[in-house]
């Protein structure tokens, strides 16, 4: 069983590799995942609807990578800061910082918040970004409001 800090690392290579088949393997079966910048009303919930979720805006990147950064953990808590750099197949390159917020139960990460700034991305991003993610399945979506 993994402890939580390695829980979390653990999760965070595998999101950086892209591995959609193994990502759902550090979060639980409920776990709850929310981008706070959108909000808990879009919110995924368990690991089917949370690779759904992240692909929606990570699977069509030429280039994404995390960058580790200062990781501190109390308990089951852990807080992440860290970057990642998206690199759009039209060629615009950013690089976001990122808070994310994990709780772990079992080694398994059951409650991830990932705060950053929309701005930076949406400011950087080709101009037909917002169009596509608006357009995105969203079958995933779950409330999570009282949740988080």
């Amino acid at each position: 069983m993994a402890d939580p800090k390695d829980a979390v690392l653990g999760l965070w290579r595998t999101l950086s590799a892209r591995d959609w088949d193994r990502l759902g393997d550090w979060v639980t079966d409920d776990c709850i995942y929310v981008d706070m910048p959108v909000g808990p009303t879009a919110a995924a919930r368990g690991p089917v609807d949370i690779v759904k979720r992240l692909q929606v805006g990570l699977r069509d990147l030429a280039g994404y990578e995390n960058h580790d950064g200062l990781l501190v953990a109390e308990g089951d808590a852990v807080l992440y800061e860290h970057s990642e750099t998206w690199t759009f197949a039209s060629g615009e390159v950013v690089v976001l910082p990122f808070v994310s917020v994990h709780r772990v139960r079992d080694g398994r990460v059951a409650l991830w918040k990932d705060y950053w700034d929309f701005g930076t991305v949406q400011n950087a991003a080709p101009p037909d970004w917002m169009e596509n993610l608006l357009a995105a399945d969203t079958s995933w979506m779950f409330d999570a409001t009282g949740l988080v």
